[in-house]
């Protein structure tokens, strides 16, 4: 994990910023891609992140059908009406959603080539360096998988219930961003489902591509539950 930013590459760049995400972790009736946080949906500040990244990225956001009327409200009571965002529906899954999101990439483009990027709608933090990276990084290995060294000591359980210790040194966190080669990512999302499919890396690793890891960072958070909306709140820049 020891790349570093360079230039973006010339390559046509996309995120699919994926936020699926109901209130029940949260305990709360409200999504919590739209909660606010320091006067923002907490959504609108992760897109933002994106649009700083790199001037002629396309972003398509996929969310829940029942949940676009509630983000078009949002946008307009907050004036947020970037030129380079699209709305496509969600699916049951994660993996679903992300394959309507590529679709509907594809859908527009002349050619398979580009970058295409998949991040939580609930990570805001992401730096635009860390965003950066993982296209110039992508660009040149196929993939860049965002993940952070693991600080605490890590047991593995087996079936039976027992468990022995890891060398935690060998362990990696997994974050997002997510980035990919466009045509390689096709390719790997034209498997069915699988429910080992915890993330877009194990797609792609399933189909018979190598991951690429890059250095994430540990406030690159999801937030999940009140005690990680209390953090970011002190974290965040002010709206």
């Amino acid at each position: 994990m020891t790349h570093s930013v360079t230039d973006l590459p010339a390559e046509q760049l996309f995120a699919i910023i994926v936020a699926g995400g109901s209130g029940s972790r949260m305990k709360t009736d409200v999504p919590k891609q739209f909660l606010p946080l320091n006067g923002k949906p907490i959504l609108q500040h992760t897109i933002e992140r994106f649009l700083a990244a790199s001037p002629t990225i396309s972003i398509v956001l996929v969310l829940p059908e029942r949940d676009r009327p509630t983000w078009a409200t949002l946008c307009d009571q907050h004036r947020f009406q970037p030129a380079r965002v699209r709305v496509v529906n969600g699916g049951a899954t994660r993996f679903q959603s992300v394959r309507n999101g590529l679709t509907a990439i594809l859908a527009d483009q002349q050619t398979s080539g580009g970058l295409v990027a998949v991040h939580d709608g609930v990570r805001p933090f992401v730096s635009t360096e860390i965003i950066r990276t993982s296209f110039s990084v992508a660009a040149q290995t196929g993939s860049a998988v965002t993940c952070v060294l693991a600080k605490d000591s890590v047991r593995l359980v087996g079936n039976d219930g027992q468990s022995q210790a890891v060398d935690r040194s060998r362990v990696r966190l997994v974050q997002t961003p997510q980035t990919f080669q466009l045509d390689l990512f096709r390719r790997a999302f034209q498997v069915d489902e699988q429910p080992f499919f915890t993330d877009c890396a194990s797609v792609v690793e399933h189909a018979g591509f190598s991951v690429t890891l890059i250095e994430g960072a540990y406030e690159n958070i999801k937030i999940t539950t009140p005690e990680d909306l209390l953090w970011a709140a002190t974290f965040a820049p002010a709206g």
